[in-house]
């Protein structure tokens, strides 16, 4: 549905739309990765927690993974499949209540697991370590959890005789919006530091960051990777993809409030990149605006702004084939992950509404609006 027609839907701004069809699209090329390797895919919630399509998305996906004790129980609540939990480190009093959501814990530490793994055994859980294979091709440090001096992760020396009596998987995330050839090389250094491990493994879970529903993804060498560590040690592989459920499949629709000039025209938004798109300015990167190209690529160039105090709150300099004007609206494509779970009310602008699209139908549903209350709930 990228095309004008959002541009024109009789709905409030700013809103995050998301298209029904479009997540159901990603579901089923997931769907097709599980049923030909046995690999079970769980969603990332930290990236994608729009829980209103949960109902959809479990009909395709095995569960959901967690960060800690809220996503632990939305899992459980809105989704109610397997809950694989992973925390850098767990609050003693949260952990009775993270092992009765979780089917799976995994430990970021020696220490960790020493602390809590019998707690986790006795409620019957599966309990794995986090690895790190000091190995990764992340070029954004603020992404990269194999950097020098990274919090993630046990290093193959730090386990050297251990005694992994309890412990039945391992598990890494090294990967950031990459592809299967990134894995491949992943995995020859995970499997040459920590192979000797796998042997004595019930499964293995390849963390998040695969990029597979991104049009040229190889999906036949993700399976192929798969299975290869599946035979080989005869392991169950999960994965935890999170952007790759909600890529390409969500929109945040904007009006133009007003046009101020200041050596280049500069369109102010009813949006914000600091509060409501936060990964533009920490990526950084450019989304794309339905209609609009780069700067100077059309006739009239723009530098869209949102409407806070912070001075860089800017999503970049874009260009149309018309002047915008006042009561126009702009519409960002790809905007379903790492926003609605990342965003604020910084400067007490309002949070953007939250919709769902049937394309098939036409029919909108309006899901969430958000307003005072929500900015005075989170303050005291």
């Amino acid at each position: 549905m990228a095309d004008h027609r959002l541009q024109r839907l009789n709905i409030k701004t700013p809103c995050y739309l998301v298209e029904r069809q479009l997540v159901e699209a990603n579901c089923r090329l997931l769907a097709s990765v599980q049923e030909r390797t046995g690999a079970k895919v769980l969603l990332a919630t930290k990236a994608f927690s729009m829980f209103s399509l949960f109902p959809l998305i479990r009909q395709y996906l095995h569960g959901t993974c967690a960060s800690g004790l809220n996503e632990a129980r939305l899992g459980r609540e809105e989704f109610g499949r397997e809950v694989h939990t992973f925390s850098p480190a767990y609050r003693e009093e949260e952990f009775a209540e993270i092992v009765r959501l979780s089917d799976h814990i995994v430990f970021n530490s020696w220490s960790q697991w020493q602390k809590y793994g019998p707690q986790a055994l006795a409620a019957g859980l599966k309990c794995g370590l986090r690895i790190n294979p000091e190995y990764s091709e992340v070029e954004v440090a603020l992404y990269d959890p194999c950097a020098p001096g990274s919090r993630m992760g046990i290093r193959a020396a730090d386990l050297v005789g251990k005694d992994l009596s309890g412990i039945s998987g391992l598990h890494f995330h090294v990967m950031c919006e990459q592809g299967a050839d990134t894995l491949g090389r992943v995995l020859e250094h995970v499997e040459a530091r920590f192979g000797h491990l796998l042997t004595r493994m019930e499964w293995f879970n390849f963390g998040g960051g695969h990029h597979i529903t991104k049009p040229g993804y190889d999906v036949e060498l993700l399976c192929r990777l798969i299975e290869k560590f599946r035979d080989k040690y005869q392991l169950q592989i999960f994965l935890e993809p999170g952007e790759a459920i909600a890529l390409n499949t969500g929109f945040l629709i904007a009006e133009v409030l007003d046009i101020v000039e200041n050596g280049l025209q500069i369109a102010i938004l009813d949006t914000s990149a600091e509060a409501h798109m936060p990964d533009v300015l920490a990526m950084p990167y450019r989304p794309q605006v339905i209609g609009g190209g780069e700067s100077g690529e059309f006739a009239h160039t723009y530098r869209l702004a949102g409407n806070t105090c912070l001075a860089g709150d800017v999503v970049g300099d874009y260009s149309f084939p018309e002047p915008l004007k006042p009561g126009d609206r702009l519409v960002f494509t790809d905007m379903a992950h790492y926003t609605m779970v990342k965003n604020t009310t910084f400067n007490g602008i309002n949070l953007p509404s939250i919709a769902i699209y049937d394309s098939e139908t036409g029919q909108l549903e309006m899901v969430r609006e958000f307003g005072y209350q929500d900015f005075k709930g989170r303050l005291s």
